[in-house]
């Protein structure tokens, strides 16, 4: 496995309620790697006003952290200065869950795409948890016919499934017959992998690693030093 190049923390999030204290395990180990400051939301892949509102006083309550929503829904406000500035600025950025083809279509290729590239290249955090964590790998599964389009690429030859449940991994499966893929990362919910500098990698949880279409899953558990 591995991630596009920085000295930052790249945190994939399989996906869970916060409201319901199902990610706080991984929340916390990311959180302890943020900086000071605010934390950036990012609702591009929600288009929802209400959902950074939620997450703002989950973080406030959970771990006594600021929250600025980076107001990017359109691919217009990806290319928005402002909005880069802003991810730049924050101390960790978050990428909410929703539809994939929605935060696709806004970021990739855009200025606040490169600022948050930028952020993980200097040393800062980027989160993405559920929908927006599948956009990073090479392909994703759009909503429209199931169909798979070319994702952001942060981690190149992978892909990631969430909400992940071991005993039914077809659809994992199937993303790895898209050209150029070479492996899979099944993430369930409430579990999460940092990919940190110099290949550092640590698991929150449980996840499944699938190393080709025909191959066995391999469990990487909390605590181990998965290759």
């Amino acid at each position: 496995m591995q991630r596009i190049p920085g000295q930052g923390w790249l945190v994939l999030l399989g996906g869970g309620e916060f409201s319901f204290g199902e990610t706080l395990a991984a929340d916390r180990v990311w959180i302890e790697r943020a900086p000071p400051g605010p934390i950036g939301f990012v609702p591009a892949a929600s288009d929802s006003a209400d959902y950074g509102q939620h997450f703002a006083a989950y973080l406030a309550e959970a771990f006594g952290r600021d929250t600025e929503t980076i107001p990017i829904y359109r691919s217009r406000d990806a290319r928005r200065g402002k909005n880069a500035e802003r991810v730049a600025a924050v101390a960790a950025v978050y990428l909410g869950g929703g539809v994939p083809d929605h935060l696709l279509e806004a970021l990739a290729d855009s200025p606040a795409e490169a600022a948050l590239r930028q952020k993980l290249e200097q040393g800062g955090v980027v989160v993405a948890i559920a929908a927006a964590a599948q956009c990073l790998g090479q392909a994703v599964r759009s909503i429209f016919g199931a169909k798979l389009v070319q994702g952001l690429a942060w981690l190149p030859g992978g892909v990631i499934e969430t909400n992940f449940d071991p005993g039914h991994d077809r659809r994992l499966r199937k993303l790895l017959e898209s050209p150029g893929v070479t492996w899979g990362l099944g993430l369930p919910a409430g579990s999460a992998v940092l990919f940190g500098p110099a290949g550092e990698l640590e698991v929150v949880g449980t996840a499944f690693l699938l190393e080709g279409a025909d191959a066995d899953l391999r469990v990487l558990r909390e605590g181990s030093t998965p290759s």
